[in-house]
């Protein structure tokens, strides 16, 4: 009796359905990808297979069988690492993964904790194709073929492959015109052009930075400072010079967002210490402020913080650009008479702070090594904020004065966990541990802020300083939103995921006496201009995209670092217009006029830090300079 012969490609047809229905699959179930419509359904349907068409039917130019079949195999662990290594990166981070971020390999040991927390056993299912394609390569038997597929075969599949590719992208850019100029929205990336296509893309993008600085040259600024400058408001008269000569104290309040001050779960008060700090006669408080941060999280608002520009789109500009020139605070506080530090109980290189605190001129770096650490006083990513608190206000003590320093606090990360002595508060009950724990480490990071206070009084340091607090990123990712809508007792839309970007910004000047809450609209980008106008330090001829927040010429327009965007009136996300007082969807007409503009600050900004555009500019003069004079300031 005859076995039955499968025809000749069909483990080549196996692999490729089966990562096709895999993607598509995984497209539905690990990722928020929001499809509006019919077509956008279609194009998330099929944009995996032109990638999978061209790189499985490589395997046509082997001879042998069981070269072909060992190359298939190859390339379906390849396809499903890279499609794994996005599912696990999107559990935390709620984006896709970029090239750089691949190469930040000194990060990992410091992730691990985060990365134990967001892979399961039921991940397997991500190589499945890989195990289906094994299994047909043992038990289906097949022609015992000698020779390669013919030339005319080959052609006819890869032109195949190409139409599809174009097909796929005449789709596309009918749904989004413009789509690979605006690339910001990873998202929009993979739900149009395929997880696939994107990381192609990414490299293309990627490898076009690089060469940006090589020809870049200081016309290339000559635009840019046209649009700040016209752009740009006056800073406060009234609030100029409010805290000249006092220390500066500045906390990066971790993975803080603004839903947890003054608010309750489960009848507990998550945040007592902050609530207060809203109503203080000392502090002005700011509950529409927003985070501006990309993939590179708090590094990010490290660099949106001293520089005012937005950070790189999909990288880290702490490991991609630390060799730039840059005008950061630290180096302008520094010219006027300061002492610039920050301290931070982690690994120096996280991040790759010890390079990039050089190209902001930052004084000193005080890390994990400047910090005693004694039993009980270690959780998750380092020291815990409360002794951290009190072993930086010793430090201060020992500072030149005035000094700047900056505070990064830890204990408030992901995956939140705290030993049982720290917990003031129970755990949530919902679907969602990471939410559950949330609310537990946002108090014991209340408590640290409380004990700063304390301690600045204590050693002496208090009347003299300015204390401003910000969140750095969010905490709690669109993957928890079920979790959320259960917290917050509705269903979560694009407009709400947008609202839940804000996180808090305080500004607390000991002795002012006229503390109020301020609804301007704001964000990240505007830290730099407000502190330094507080400091009755003069930056008019600074290239920084913010505005002073207490200038009564400013325009309340706050971008986020994916294209979104808040004005006074409207909320831009999910591709749709929502009325900012409603969270109804409203006329486009309200936000087209805002769309170019959100795109051009973004692209200027990645102009400037692509080309090292910085390096061309005089601050103190505000003149272009020739590749041949570098800056007076470096």
């Amino acid at each position: 009796m005859l076995k039955r012969e499968w025809p000749k490609h069909s483990i080549l047809a196996i692999a490729i359905i089966a990562t096709w229905l895999k993607t598509y699959i995984v497209y539905k179930t690990a990722f928020s990808i929001t499809i509006d419509n019919a077509l956008q359904e279609f194009i998330l349907f099929i944009n995996p297979l032109s990638m999978l068409l061209f790189l499985y039917g490589l395997a046509l130019f082997f001879k042998s069988e069981k070269a072909k079949n060992r190359y298939l195999l190859i390339m379906t662990l390849v396809t499903s690492a890279i499609l794994y290594g996005n599912v696990a990166f999107y559990r935390f981070f709620s984006d896709f993964i970029t090239l750089p971020l691949l190469f930040q390999t000194q990060n990992f040991g410091d992730l691990k904790s985060s990365a134990a927390a967001s892979i399961f056993w039921t991940d397997i299912f991500y190589f499945s194709d890989f195990l289906i394609v094994l299994l047909a390569i043992k038990f289906l038997p097949t022609m015992k073929i000698t020779e390669k597929a013919s030339s005319v075969q080959r052609k006819a599949y890869f032109i195949l492959s190409a139409a599809l590719m174009f097909f796929n992208l005449g789709l596309a850019e009918a749904e989004r015109p413009q789509l690979l100029t605006r690339s910001f929205d990873r998202e929009m990336l993979v739900k149009n052009i395929g997880m696939y296509n994107y990381h192609l893309y990414d490299v293309y993008i990627q490898s076009k930075s690089q060469a940006q600085r090589a020809l870049a040259n200081g016309s290339e600024l000559v635009e840019v400072t046209n649009y700040v400058s016209s752009t740009q408001a006056e800073p406060s008269d009234e609030m100029h010079g409010i805290a000249k000569d006092r220390n500066l104290i500045v906390v990066t309040l971790e993975s803080l967002q603004t839903f947890v001050l003054n608010n309750e779960m489960n009848g507990q008060t998550i945040t007592p210490f902050m609530n207060e700090l809203t109503k203080d006669k000392d502090t002005i408080y700011f509950p529409n402020f927003y985070h501006q941060t990309g993939l590179g999280k708090t590094s990010d608002s490290e660099f949106i913080l001293e520089n005012s520009l937005y950070p790189r789109g999909g990288s880290a500009v702490f490991f991609t650009h630390s060799g730039n020139t840059y005008n950061s605070m630290a180096e302008k506080l520094g010219e006027n008479g300061y002492f610039t530090n920050v301290q931070h109980a982690n690994t120096k290189s996280f991040w790759n702070r010890d390079i990039m605190y050089q190209a902001l001129e930052i004084d000193e770096f005080q890390d994990i090594e400047s910090f005693t650490i004694e039993e009980g006083q270690a959780v998750n990513w380092g020291m815990k904020d409360v002794p951290f608190m009190q072993q930086s206000v010793e430090h201060m003590t020992e500072m030149q004065q005035p000094f700047y320093s900056r505070l990064l606090t830890l204990t408030n990360h992901h995956p939140f966990y705290l030993d049982e002595e720290d917990k003031f508060i129970s755990e949530f009950d919902s679907n969602s541990g990471t939410l559950n724990r949330y609310f537990q480490t946002a108090r014991y990071l209340d408590e640290a802020v409380k004990e700063l206070f304390d301690e600045l009084k204590a050693k002496g340091l208090y009347e003299n300083s300015i204390i401003v607090m910000y969140g750095d990123h969010y905490g709690i990712s669109e993957n928890h939103n079920a979790a959320m809508s259960q917290f917050l007792g509705k269903e979560i839309t694009p407009y709400d995921t947008a609202q839940l970007q804000k996180v808090p910004f305080f500004v607390h000047i000991p002795g002012y006496g006229e503390g109020h809450v301020n609804e301007e609209i704001g964000g990240q980008i505007d830290m730099r201009p407000t502190i330094l106008n507080l400091m009755g330090i003069e930056a008019d001829e600074d290239i920084q995209f913010g505005d002073d927040l207490f200038s009564e010429e400013r325009e309340e327009f706050t971008v986020f670092r994916d294209g979104r965007f808040i004005t006074g009136e409207n909320v831009y996300a999910g591709g749709s217009c929502y009325d900012l007082e409603t969270g109804e969807i409203d006329d486009p007409a309200g936000c087209e006029p805002f769309i170019d503009r959100a795109m051009q600050q973004l692209n200027y900004s990645e102009a400037i830090i692509n080309g090292d555009l910085l390096r061309f500019y005089d601050e103190e003069t505000g003149e272009l300079l020739t590749d041949e004079a570098p800056a007076a300031t470096q």
